[in-house]
């Protein structure tokens, strides 16, 4: 599934990483073309945005902010942006820190924004603490899942769509050992195992099938030199690391884990795993390398999607790459997570412009082995799309994309809803913002 001859150009003149400086709030925005009715949520984007002047320039780093439009009954009815209120921030701002608990060097939850248990959650690398946002995305508290976790979260978790429950791997630099926990329907920790691996593995993201969660034991750790050098985030390519897949049951422990080895390479984000019969399906978007030669951003090399399938029988891996255009931020419909999956939707990244965003977004039909490409322009880039199914029943390409999209020409950014089943066709409606909604990382569909 190759198309890199096609592969869209963003030519911008003006850099979308730069940070806003006030908050804002607009009301009854103006749309284009028609909002499905059944579309009743809030589009939330997170990234980081430094709230100083001479903030280090890493691309992971900044203080969170947070980016939602309100969507219902066809209309949009306001967008609003909102520092996170870390510690750090809320003294800037000249209010009173959050309640809740800390843990940590840092509680700068800037990575994903998700619903889980009836909270809204910000959530942070490295341990970072959950922040509670409320309807309007302004920060509530922090917490710890009533005094449940036993020390930090992470910043990718993943959730079950048959259970409801949340699923995670909790890294520190000062432990040594990793966590896996679950996250009850209730909000609560119900489990958390121990998981031995050697030094402090940068572990973004899981995996679930049915009966797993997959870890990405990969090249990255903590470094200390870097801690000493004054970077705020002290992670880079080990040649010493090895590079391992660990199949984890869901009711194991450390004990339990099952591990395969792979090529040396990183992955942030999986698009999707499963199991039939005595086989296992990862599907993600592969780095071969990143925090080597760059150490402020992971594109030095180009990531692409990939294809490991494990053999439980034999205990053997077999890595198939499926596209040779640069991706990143995968996503599917939700509800096939753990289940086999046809589609699958990704940003199609610039190489050398960053990691956040690109031109166009793809959708790959992993059946018959094709990609559809939908460019915004060469002046545009949006980054991480949602999928929200049309309804409870509805097939898996039965319903709407939704994407954040800046365009340079006018230095404002609009929200865009897609129909999955017309990929390529115009799209169904525009949200038209006031204001530029900056780079960012991860995008939800957040539904009370």
């Amino acid at each position: 599934m190759t198309v890199g001859s096609h592969f869209p150009q963003t030519v911008l003149q003006r850099d979308n990483r730069r940070p806003v400086t006030h908050e804002a709030t607009e009301v009854d925005l103006v749309v284009t073309g028609r909002l499905p009715a059944e579309l009743d949520g809030c589009l939330a984007r997170i990234g980081p945005n430094p709230m100083r002047a001479g903030q280090p320039a890493h691309a992971l780093v900044g203080d969170g902010m947070v980016h939602g439009v309100r969507l219902r009954h066809g209309r949009a009815l306001w967008y609003r942006n909102r520092w996170i209120r870390t510690d750090d921030a809320a003294r800037a701002l000249g209010e009173l820190a959050l309640p809740g608990p800390r843990h940590g060097l840092s509680d700068n939850a800037n990575a994903n924004v998700i619903r889980h248990a009836g909270r809204t959650l910000a959530l942070g690398e490295a341990g970072v603490l959950p922040i509670e946002l409320d309807g309007g995305l302004d920060s509530v508290a922090r917490l710890d899942f009533d005094a449940t976790l036993p020390h930090g979260f992470a910043a990718h978790a993943e959730c079950d769509p048959v259970t409801g429950e949340l699923f995670a791997v909790a890294y520190y630099h000062e432990l040594p050992y990793v966590e896996h926990v679950v996250v009850g329907t209730d909000g609560r920790v119900r489990r958390c195992e121990r998981i031995e691996v050697s030094g402090t593995p940068l572990m973004h993201s899981v995996a679930l099938t049915d009966r797993h969660t997959v870890l990405f034991d990969l090249p990255v750790a903590f470094d200390p030199r870097l801690v000493r050098a004054g970077s705020r985030f002290p992670y880079a390519w080990s040649r010493q690391r090895p590079a391992r897949l660990g199949l984890l049951p869901r009711e194991g422990g450390n004990a339990d884990v099952r591990w395969f080895d792979v090529d040396p390479c990183y992955v942030f984000h999986p698009v999707n795993a499963y199991e039939t019969g005595d086989r296992c399906v990862i599907d993600v978007v592969r780095h071969s390398r990143v925090f080597d030669r760059d150490l402020h951003a992971p594109g030095e090399s180009a990531p692409t999607l990939w294809r490991w399938t494990l053999d439980l029988a034999r205990g053997t891996v077999a890595a198939e790459q499926l596209d040779d255009i640069p991706q990143e931020f995968p996503r599917i419909d939700e509800r096939r997570k753990t289940m086999p999956h046809r589609y699958a939707y990704t940003v199609a990244m610039q190489v050398g412009a960053g990691v956040l965003g690109g031109s166009a977004l793809l959708r790959h039909d992993l059946v018959r082995r094709e990609v559809a490409v939908h460019d915004f322009g060469p002046s545009c880039e949006t980054g991480e799309a949602v999928f929200v199914p049309r309804g409870p029943l509805s097939a898996e390409d039965d319903g709407w994309l939704l994407t954040y999209v800046y365009d340079a020409r006018t230095d404002r950014s609009r929200v865009v809803v897609l129909d999955a089943g017309d990929f390529t066709g115009p799209p169904v409606a525009v949200v038209h913002l006031p204001v530029r909604v900056p780079s960012g990382f991860h995008v939800n569909w957040i539904v009370d």
